[in-house]
């Protein structure tokens, strides 16, 4: 049951980010100009370069904002991150320590013979 939970939450997530890779893309897109926006401001010395930078950057933030698709996509991915991570994990396996090398043959005998 729990398998088929994780391949179907994988399912889903797969066709969202799928349907939203566009956006995601885009949103990207406005990331790199947001970044190109405040790097170039921070280094610009006049004020009307600051002014032009400070410009790009907002819109390069309205337009982020504006890809709200893009978000559902990545918690999207995030949830197939996370189905990729439940997927590929081992249990704990507890070993017990004797001193006796002989007790779990002992205890494999008592279970044999019951």
């Amino acid at each position: 049951m729990k398998k088929f939970l994780l391949i179907t939450i994988g399912i889903i997530a797969g066709i969202t980010v799928l349907a939203n890779l566009g956006a995601i893309i885009g949103l990207a897109i406005s990331a790199a100009i947001m970044y190109a926006g405040y790097h170039y401001y921070k280094r610009s010395t006049s004020g009307f370069a600051r002014f032009c930078w400070a410009a790009v950057g907002i819109i390069g933030l309205l337009t982020a904002i504006g890809n709200i698709p893009a978000f559902v996509g990545l918690l999207a991915i995030a949830a197939l991150w996370y189905v990729y991570q439940k997927w590929n994990a081992r249990e704990a396996v507890l070993f017990e320590t004797d001193s006796d090398p002989f007790a779990n043959f002992e205890r494999e005998w008592k279970n044999i013979t019951k």
